[in-house]
């Protein structure tokens, strides 16, 4: 199979998933609002029990997915789950409680453990050297996913109501999982395969796992901290803006939108560029520390427009996931590749489950009557912490492995 055929298909598949999860953020916090009968603050809390229940059914259930697709292959795992991702937005579109909502996530959480095999069949067809930029290619899927995702979905709930959204990324969905079944190409040799073993295919199996690579599970927590830092974003950007600028779903829109064509640039673009000439290690350190100060801008900015602005630097720090993923990649062979983006998969599910709880919290509590001091920018701050803190972890374990020659 040629490789670069192979990644434009994934690469497809990829974008067509993102846009469909894209079009539904706008709208989330009104929806909720209105189900609930409650405030923003109110809205934030409901809205981080949903990523709960969807990050706890990714940490379950994303080994199992990814020990499939090293028995099976990367194809059947990726279509059946995105068929169900279209089911999943249709009941999700026609919940009449918020419980169905609940249902909703559950079974989202369950079809998105595919993501671990998409990366799987990146690093499938991508050389050891080629496959740090070459995971860029998730991070320009996610770019330009939210850029016409958010920005759709803002249009659509503003002319169709909130609920609109919900259908046409049902419809997307579903047209993802026909181009797949008629385009996308297995990427695992049947050589390659390895039987299916319920015993590493469980969240804390798999986990244990990883203690077989040393330098997998040093960086783990930076892994981890990255991810949970991420967050303050993903949970709480529409939250906030909705909250310190007044901002409507449109706006929102926009602004998901700018930041989407922003990492779509670094990440599908500037990676395949600065990491073969910096290396791994250097373009990790640069993204990490950019990330740190762009969570501070954030957490600090008094009009709406500096949210724009301060998007340019915060998506320099793009470049520290691709090249993470690369090293922490190199070090298993090819037919774990699965099992370990599954690993991988369910500790960034953790932090799923932690992250939106944490951040949402932050929120409520900084914009609720009870808080000594207002303070919306909190998540943005707690965000910085974070990535420095993934900073350290990060300097501190490939200097210790570079120097015994591992890294």
């Amino acid at each position: 199979m040629s490789r670069t055929p192979a990644l434009s298909f994934i690469f497809i598949t990829l974008l067509l998933d993102v846009i469909g999860f894209g079009l539904i953020i706008p709208v989330i916090p009104g929806l909720l609002e209105e189900m609930t009968g409650g405030d923003l603050s109110t809205a934030a809390r409901w809205g981080g029990l949903l990523m709960f229940v969807y990050a706890a059914m990714q940490f379950i259930f994303s080994p199992i997915v990814g020990g499939l697709s090293d028995r099976y292959g990367r194809r059947p795992v990726i279509l059946a789950s995105l068929f169900a991702f279209g089911v999943d937005f249709i009941i999700t579109g026609l919940a009449p409680n918020i419980w169905w909502f609940f249902v909703g996530r559950v079974l989202a959480g369950i079809t998105g453990a595919s993501f671990s095999s998409a990366t799987a069949y990146i690093a499938d067809v991508s050389t050891p050297e080629k496959r740090a930029q070459n995971f860029g290619l998730i991070g320009a899927a996610f770019g330009l996913g939210f850029i016409i995702g958010p920005l759709i979905g803002g249009v659509v709930s503003a002319h169709f109501g909130l609920r609109a959204p919900f259908f046409v990324a049902a419809g997307l969905a579903l047209l993802n999982w026909l181009y797949g079944y008629f385009i996308l190409p297995e990427s695992l040799a049947p050589e390659n395969r390895r039987p299916f073993d319920w015993k590493r295919a469980n969240p804390v199996g798999s986990l244990l796992n990883l203690r077989r690579y040393p330098v997998v599970l040093s960086l783990a927590g930076a892994l981890m901290a990255i991810y949970l830092a991420g967050h303050a974003n993903h949970s709480t950007w529409t939250y906030i803006t909705m909250k310190k600028f007044d901002w409507g779903t449109e706006l929102v829109g926009y602004s998901l939108a700018f930041t989407g064509l922003m990492v779509g640039i670094v990440q599908g673009g500037l990676t395949r560029i600065v990491i073969p000439r910096f290396g791994s290690k250097q373009s990790l350190y640069f993204g990490l520390a950019m990330y740190t100060v762009s969570f501070v801008l954030f957490a600090f900015a008094t009009k709406g427009w500096m949210m724009f602005a301060f998007m340019v630097p915060f998506s320099m720090g793009g470049f520290a996931g691709p090249a993470l993923q690369g090293i922490i990649s190199n070090q298993v062979p090819a037919n774990e590749q699965g099992e370990l983006q599954g690993s991988l998969t369910s500790l960034i599910a953790i932090t799923s489950i932690i992250g939106p709880l944490l951040m949402t919290g932050l929120f409520s509590w900084f914009t609720s009557d009870k808080a000594p001091v207002q303070f919306a920018g909190a998540p943005f701050l707690m965000g910085a912490v974070l990535c420095l803190v993934s900073l350290l972890l990060a300097l501190r374990t490939l200097r210790k492995y570079g120097r015994r020659g591992e890294v």
